[in-house]
């Protein structure tokens, strides 16, 4: 009897690093390319996000390298580790792929991948996805995030048309890490210090409200994210379907246990 041939995902985009850039001295901008970049397949959302596959050592992976069919073949503990990262831009033309890493020394494992990496080196995605774009039909916009969301809301600001009211407030340790934000908007752009114990919930909270409908985006830590759910939500009375929400990451919580932590939550709540 013929043996079945192996179900297939998409296959892996895989792109080589052409330079990087140091943009604060916590973040770091990978510039990716080279062939493999006709696979990509952009979408019209500002949050267009990929999985950045990293490799376990030592393991053989088929090619084409296919993320389902390696989680059907291989072991659990040869699955490759993903971290999910926003495309800062992609530029068809040029033939480039813009990811901006967090990095905090050697903590964590793609802020390290992108402090080591050099031209040439392979860089594999999965994607990408994504939800929100600014609506010209918004009364106004809300932006607001941390540095995990800062390349999301970079995009997004950019994206607004002119004559769009926009506040924007994005939380960093301090001055050294922001970075210039272009737009066509009128937006108010509101810098938060994590160094001097600024909190972003208090800073939105405490902002004028502006009348018409607004359209939000709150991505970042878990925790100031629920709280300004609940703000938007229950205080404001904000309509759910314009308001884009997600925990990026949690304090005191790695990428993997925070997934799980994540996954067990919309269990409890699909099972309500």
């Amino acid at each position: 009897m013929a043996e079945a041939p192996a179900r297939k995902g998409r296959p892996a985009v895989r792109l080589e690093v052409l330079r990087t850039e140091k943009l604060t001295p916590h973040m770091i901008r990978i510039v990716a390319g080279g062939a493999g970049l006709a696979d990509f397949r952009p979408n019209e959302f500002t949050d267009a996000y990929v999985k950045v596959i990293f490799k376990v050592p030592g393991v053989d992976y088929p090619e084409p390298f296919d993320l389902q069919r390696i989680r059907e073949e291989l072991p659990r503990e040869h699955a490759p580790r993903l971290r999910t990262y926003t495309v800062r831009s992609y530029d068809a033309t040029a033939g480039e792929l813009v990811l901006d890493f967090v990095v905090h020394g050697d903590e964590g494992l793609a802020g390290p991948w992108a402090q080591r990496a050099r031209p040439g080196d392979e860089l594999l995605l999965a994607g990408p996805g994504g939800a929100y774009a600014p609506s010209p039909e918004a009364g106004w916009h809300l932006l607001v995030g941390d540095e995990s969301a800062l390349p999301a809301i970079a995009a997004a600001v950019e994206a607004l048309p002119a004559g769009a009211a926009a506040q924007v407030f994005v939380l960093v340790e301090d001055a050294t890490e922001e970075q210039p934000l272009v737009t066509k908007a009128e937006a108010q752009m509101t810098w938060l210090h994590r160094s001097a114990g600024a909190d972003l919930v208090s800073a939105v909270k405490a902002a004028p409200w502006r009348g018409g409908e607004v359209q939000a985006f709150v991505h970042g830590e878990a925790g100031f994210v629920r709280e300004l759910r609940r703000y938007l939500f229950d205080e404001r009375g904000v309509a759910r379907d314009a308001v884009s929400l997600s925990g990026y990451w949690r304090e005191g919580k790695d990428d993997e246990a925070w997934r799980a932590e994540k996954a067990a939550e919309r269990r409890v709540i699909e099972s309500a």
